[in-house]
This record gives C-alpha cells, sequence and structure tokens, in this order.
C-alpha cells in the first residue's frame, strides 16, 4: 500500500479498540519474569557454552602481541576469539569503530577477545588470564580542546545537512536592538538501559541464528552478514523481547558478531552478554556538546536573527550530535543559520540516544529563549507564541535532480513548507492553565518555602516525525483468531498492544482474539524500534496487511470489500453477514503487505510539539536540587493507546530529569575513557527523584502521517525537559548555570543568603 495522499474515513476512526487505555498484552509476562529476554533463552538451543569479552585496556594504539596460553590451559576453556583468527571482517555499515579491534585500537573497552568456556565464571577467570602487550597512541579525548579546530560536518546521522542559512545572519544580528549571545555545553551521557546487551549464537551447517536484543530485526541480519562476509538468507535474528535500548540497540554491537564467531569457534551454541562495566566505553553514548546560541530581536519581541552553532565529537567517519537542527524548525525569524561541527575524538563511539540532536539541542536553545525573554521583559511563554510559525522558516532542502531525458521540469521543493500540524501554542496554553503559571513570581529567588527557594521553568518540546516502509503479515484461522507477525520489536514502548488493537479494529474483533508475533527476521521487514517512528509506521503497515486480509474475506464471502463492515467477529453486507472462521474456513486465509510513503512529507513538514512545565525547589545553604512537580502537554496525532503513550512519555521526562541534574560520563582525558562506566558512579534518576508527573494529549489526528493518522511520542516527551528543569533552577535562586548537569557545585556560589 502506497500512502500518498491524506487519509480520509478509515475503519481505524471506530476507535472501538485503537485509541484506548489498554492494559499491555505482553505485561503479565514481564512483571511475572516470564518473557524470554535474550540471555534467559536456556529453551532455544542445547549444550550453550560462555563467552566473556576481554576489552582493550588502551584507548588508542596497537597491539603488540598476545599470549593467550594460560587462558586456552584454564579449566573449562573451549576457544578464544581474536582478530588474528576470527578471519575477515568487514566494517558493519552503522557502526564507526571496528566491533572486533586488534591489531589497531580504535578506543577504550574495544572487544580484543572473546573467551569461550563450559561456564561463565570459568570464561570470566580464564579473561584474566590473557596478555596483551599494546603500544598507546596519543589521542585526542577533550572536545573543548578540538573544538577551535573541528569542521562543519559533511552531513547528520540523518542524512541531512549539518550547516544551513537563511537572509543574512551575521548582518541582522548584529543591527538587532535586543541581543543574546551565549555558550552551553551537555555532557556525554549513557544510555543505562536494564538488560545489557546480550545474544545466544547457534550456527546449523552454514545457517547462523541469533537470539539477541535489537531495536532493528532487520538491519541486524544485514550487518552480521556483511560483517561475517555470509549471504543475508544464512542468517536468522530472533529478539520478542528487549529490556529497554534507547538508541543504543539500533544497530549490530559486539556481544551478536562475537557470540557468533564464539560458536563458530567452539562448535557449540554461546551466549555473551557484555558487563555493566564494559557497557559504556564499548557500546555507544550521547556526545557531549559545545553550542553557541545568538538572538537578535526587536524590543517588542520579535526574533529577527536566530543563530545556533554546535559541536560534538566522534570517532573518524562518524556523525555530529545533530543539536543545531531543531531551531530550524522551532521559531520564526527572517535571518537564520545552523552548523553542526564534528571534531574527532578517540573515545568510545557516539551514536543515537533517545531524540538525538532534539534533546541536547532543545536543552540550550529553550534557556536561551527564557534569556532573551528576561531581556525583553517578557513572558517566557508569550515571548515563544509570538515568535510561533505555521511554515518551516529554515528548510535545507536537497535539490531536485533533473532528469535531462525529460522535457518536464520537475518541482522544486517549497523552501518554507507548511507544517501538517503544529498546535504548539494550544499546549502552551492548555499547560499554562493547568500547571498554574499565572502564580509564577518573574523575578527570580523571591519564593520561599522554609529553606526551598521555588520556582517554576517552562520550555518547548518539539520532535520531528519520521516515516518509514514497514511491513506484517496476517493470519485468520477457521478459529476467527487473528494472528500478525512482523519482525518489529517492543523496546518496554506498547509494540505488542498497539499493533493487537490496530489489527482487533481492522478485523472487527475483539482483543482476545488476536495474536501478536514479534521480533524475528523470518516475518515480513518493519520500520523496527527507534526515532520514534515505530508506533506510526509498525500499525500503518498492519493497516495495510489487513486491508489486504478483510478483501481477501469479502471476496471469500461474496461481498464487496469496499462496503463490508467488519464487527463482531463477523463480515456484514445488508442483511448478510459471515463469520471470521467460516470466511476462513480449514485452510485458513493469509495476507501480507506494507506500507510505503509518498512525497506527503517533503510537501509537509510533520513535526510532534510539546510544552514541558517543571516546578524545582533549591536548597538556599546546599544548592541540593528537588523536582517537585512536572507536566507535559503533548500534540502529537492520534495517539493509539494513551496508556502506553503516558508511560513513554514520563520515561522520557524522567531522561530529562537524568540530563538536567546528573547524568554525566566523566572522561579521563589522560587516559581516553570514561570513568564512571557502571550503575554505581554514573547517576541515574530513581524513584525518590521524580515526584507527581503529569501528562495531557491534546485530541489531534494528523491525516498526512499516515493511514493511522498518529505520529510518533516516545522521543517528544525528553525534548525541553532539561531546559524546563534549567529555568525553573534560575526563577528559584536567580542563578544561570549553562553547564549540564545542574549539580550543586554550579549553584553555591551563587545562591541568595541564607536566612
Amino acid at each position: 500500500m502506497k500512502f500518498d495522499t491524506p487519509a480520509t474515513t478509515n475503519p481505524i476512526d471506530q476507535l472501538k479498540v485503537v485509541g484506548q487505555p489498554v492494559d499491555r498484552i505482553d505485561g503479565p509476562l514481564k512483571t511475572t519474569g516470564t518473557a524470554p529476554y535474550a540471555y534467559d533463552r536456556h529453551d532455544v538451543v542445547a549444550n550453550q557454552a560462555y563467552g566473556y569479552v576481554l576489552g582493550s585496556a588502551i584507548p588508542k594504539g596497537r597491539i603488540i602481541s598476545m599470549d593467550l596460553a594460560a587462558a586456552e590451559a584454564a579449566p573449562g576453556v573451549i576457544a578464544i576469539v581474536t582478530a588474528g583468527n576470527a578471519g575477515k571482517l568487514a566494517k558493519g555499515s552503522r557502526n564507526t569503530a571496528l566491533l572486533l579491534g586488534g591489531p589497531e585500537i580504535q578506543h577504550y573497552h574495544q572487544a580484543v577477545a572473546l573467551i569461550v568456556a563450559g561456564t561463565f565464571e570459568q570464561a570470566r577467570a580464564a579473561a584474566h588470564l590473557v596478555r596483551v602487550n599494546t603500544a598507546r597512541a596519543q589521542g585526542a579525548y577533550d572536545l573543548a580542546a578540538q573544538k577551535d579546530s573541528a569542521p562543519v560536518a559533511k552531513s547528520t546521522s540523518g542524512g541531512g545537512s549539518a550547516e544551513s542559512a537563511v537572509g543574512n545572519f551575521a548582518g541582522a544580528f548584529a543591527s538587532a536592538p535586543v541581543q543574546l549571545d551565549a555558550t552551553y555545553s551537555t555532557a556525554n551521557e549513557s544510555h543505562s538501559m536494564m538488560e545489557p546487551h546480550a545474544t545466544v549464537a547457534a550456527w546449523d551447517g552454514d545457517q547462523l541464528t541469533v537470539w539477541t536484543s535489537t531495536q532493528m530485526v532487520g538491519s541486524t541480519v544485514d550487518d552480521l552478514a556483511r560483517t561475517l562476509g555470509i549471504a543475508k538468507e544464512k542468517v536468522r535474528v530472533v529478539s520478542p523481547y528487549i529490556g529497554g535500548g534507547f538508541g543504543a540497540k539500533l544497530f549490530l554491537r559486539s556481544d551478536a558478531l562475537l557470540a557468533a564467531l564464539g560458536a563458530r569457534a567452539a562448535g557449540r551454541p554461546v551466549k555473551v552478554s557484555l558487563t555493566r562495566a564494559l557497557i559504556p566505553n564499548n557500546t555507544v553514548h550521547r556526545s557531549a556538546t559545545i553550542q553557541r546560541l545568538r538572538i537578535g530581536a526587536t524590543r517588542d519581541g520579535n526574533i529577527t536573527a536566530i543563530g545556533h552553532e554546535n559541536w560534538s565529537g566522534d570517532q573518524p567517519g562518524g556523525k555530529p550530535e545533530a543539536a543545531a537542527v531543531p531551531v530550524r524548525s522551532l521559531y520564526a525569524g527572517p535571518h537564520r543559520m545552523t552548523a553542526n561541527r564534528l571534531a574527532v575524538l578517540d573515545l568510545p563511539e557516539a551514536n543515537a540516544m533517545r531524540a538525538p540532536g532534539e534533546a541536547p539541542g532543545m536543552a540550550t536553545l529553550e534557556i536561551a529563549m527564557d534569556e532573551m525573554a528576561e531581556k525583553l521583559g517578557m513572558d517566557p511563554i508569550e515571548f515563544r507564541i509570538k515568535n510561533d510559525t505555521q511554515v518551516v522558516p529554515d528548510h535545507p532542502a536537497k535539490p531536485v535532480s533533473q532528469d535531462p531525458q525529460s522535457r518536464v521540469p520537475q518541482e522544486k521543493p517549497n523552501p518554507h513548507p507548511p507544517f501538517s500540524k503544529r498546535q504548539l501554542v494550544e499546549c502552551y496554553r492548555v499547560g499554562a492553565t493547568r500547571f498554574g503559571w499565572n502564580k509564577r513570581n518573574p523575578r527570580p529567588g523571591q519564593v520561599r518555602e522554609g529553606r526551598w527557594l521555588v520556582g517554576i521553568g517552562v520550555a518547548s518540546a518539539l520532535r520531528n516525525n519520521l516515516l518509514t516502509k514497514s511491513a506484517a503479515r496476517v493470519r485468520l484461522d477457521r478459529r476467527g483468531i487473528v494472528t500478525v507477525e512482523t519482525d518489529m520489536t517492543d523496546i518496554g514502548t506498547g509494540s505488542y498492544t498497539i499493533i493487537a488493537q490496530t489489527a482487533a479494529e481492522m478485523m472487527g474483533v475483539a482483543l482476545d482474539k488476536v495474536v501478536v508475533r514479534l521480533g524475528d527476521s523470518s516475518f515480513p521487514v518493519s520500520c523496527g524500534s527507534g526515532g520514534q517512528w515505530g508506533g506510526n509506521n509498525s500499525t500503518a503497515g498492519v493497516y495495510a496487511a489487513c486491508t489486504r486480509l478483510r478483501e481477501a474475506v469479502a471476496q471469500k464471502a461474496g461481498f464487496n470489500p469496499n462496503e463490508a463492515v467488519f464487527a463482531g467477529g463477523q463480515v456484514r453486507f445488508g442483511s448478510r453477514s459471515v463469520s471470521l472462521a467460516e470466511a476462513a474456513g480449514d485452510r485458513g486465509l493469509v495476507a501480507e503487505d506494507f506500507i510505503e510513503y509518498g512525497d506527503l512529507d517533503k510537501r509537509f513538514q510533520q513535526a510532534t510539539f510539546g510544552a514541558h512545565f517543571v516546578e524545582v525547589g533549591v536548597d538556599a545553604a546546599t544548592g541540593e536540587t528537588r523536582v517537585r512537580r512536572m507536566l507535559a502537554v503533548c500534540a502529537a496525532g492520534r495517539i493509539l493507546n494513551p496508556k502506553t503513550a503516558r508511560s513513554q512519555v514520563i520515561g522520557a521526562m524522567t531522561m530529562g530529569v537524568g540530563a538536567a541534574l546528573m547524568e554525566h560520563l566523566a572522561v579521563d582525558k589522560r587516559l581516553g575513557y570514561f570513568v564512571n562506566h557502571d550503575l554505581a558512579s554514573y547517576e541515574v534518576p530513581v524513584h525518590a527523584d521524580i515526584p507527581h508527573q503529569d501528562v495531557i494529549f491534546l485530541d489531534e489526528t494528523d491525516p498526512i502521517s499516515s493511514p493511522m493518522k498518529a505520529k510518533g511520542i516516545a522521543e517528544l516527551g525528553i525534548c525541553g525537559v532539561a531546559a524546563a528543569v534549567a529555568n525553573a533552577i534560575y526563577n528559584a535562586t536567580g542563578v544561570r548555570v549553562r553547564d549540564y548537569p545542574i549539580t550543586l557545585d554550579k549553584l553555591l556560589a551563587g545562591l541568595p543568603v541564607a536566612m
């Protein structure tokens, strides 16, 4: 099914099942501990051995020699895999550093060996007997030191332009009556998902099967086959349950590759889990950024010039953290400039983490908007509303290639496409009323409750709506049971549930008549989970497959498929009705299809919007910050399941608090690694840190987006949260901190004198 015209009325609009706050159908399995995660898969193949990954002790250099003799002689050891005996390995298309290092070392804790033994303890003990002789090379580990020599990146991770220019930014900023020129920084961050990267791998002849934890089954198949140099048809990936990913499991990582290599070397299945202390340096992280914001405005608050420059770092060949991209869409202004510069660093690979680009970019942009509002003497919300826009003010569209054989000139892209739906102003109006914004004292440091200085902050949220092809297969059996099969994953987002709701709505059956099977590469290739594209695209793929199945059922019953009504487990036309079970017959019916998109996302800018409100208390003596209450108001198309969507938003809000107050991978700039590489020293919010959270979804559908009229929600919830916390801290204390995380040492010197 090709979606190239806006959606009209369709079966989803009934909202009998879709749009309802249905409990997660996988919830009982997960709460009882019976959902089989990758490392738990003892049942899938017999005689499993254990692999232990040995990481590099240097961040850059070469391995001179490896003495494996003592490890090979250790009890229980079956095989040891190194770059020297693994055979020729290609680099995957989506990782910047090799997943098995040697002789060249590209970053600290890069895997250099896998020790396979009969038990985990035997493998771990033997790993400590491996002697690696290395030659350390000089490396670059400090973003600030590399900043001035960092060029503008060739492109962003999404393939878009890393820089843009509209009008004459420099001239307009210089002549603006009111100006802000400020530099901000955000920290390196770790995904810190609950489930570590883990895989069980087994070979059956030349056929490889991996049971792993991955967000993208299809791309994992592609990259595993590419790295090993085998045909994709020889690789099967199974990933039905995932204990969190946040982007760290978007692509093939070392656990899956090394499990496959270990199983081949050992001649038996091997399971590998990265230890917690290995993950931050061995896998990926969100890069630190340094960002310069310049805003010029008239005295009555109209932005005339806005510029956002961003510096981040990655391995050679990497992509920038595109923090300067959100400003292109968020606020009006005729003169504009953005640039994302990339410094080459020898730290571990930087890659996608929840809302890449928008999360760190809006953490700074939304402080700058508050600072500018203060300079203008305007309310922060009214300043944002005054500069709202219904068209994209800065759209660095790629030029349309002209076909030299065609005499018909191709249409040029609209430099300022309209938004398909943009209710940012309504988000602010609703949120201000619900949160009590009118009670906020605009003068910082004026509200006290005992020892606590109290403040309220706000920030906008923006995350683009991304569209990608997604397929599904739907079966109807003689019992009237509908089974959906797609390689879509559920990383804790509720994919099982919203896919079941979609199939139930389309086929007119109760939810308990739907079975959903996910995360297997033998199923049709889906969009996968990431970028908040999963919910909308995967359900649209199921919609397409169900449309085909409806046609088959109607034809079997002798009805016109365009006029047949599916309800109550039956298909009806006029006064006649046939049960779905009867239509399926003994052999059942099967339909398969995919959703693919035309150019609607080129003609309209599709995005989700929101407003975050935060109240904090700051201890007047110690600088300790406590978040007291939070509100997110979201405009994100049709909400397919308000319960699972709310769960996604409050989880994202929690991550935003972490970015604001505590999350920070500390770099040892001499030795080139993240020092606090475990959950004991890398701090994330816990229950005691998170207060009452409220979420409001505006009543919205977006027919430009998909047949579901939905958009993403999982990443919108983090965008702007850190800035809302920072703005609340400033309102409470009068101390403006521009360096995240906002720890108490950055507040103490500027706090008002304790009474």
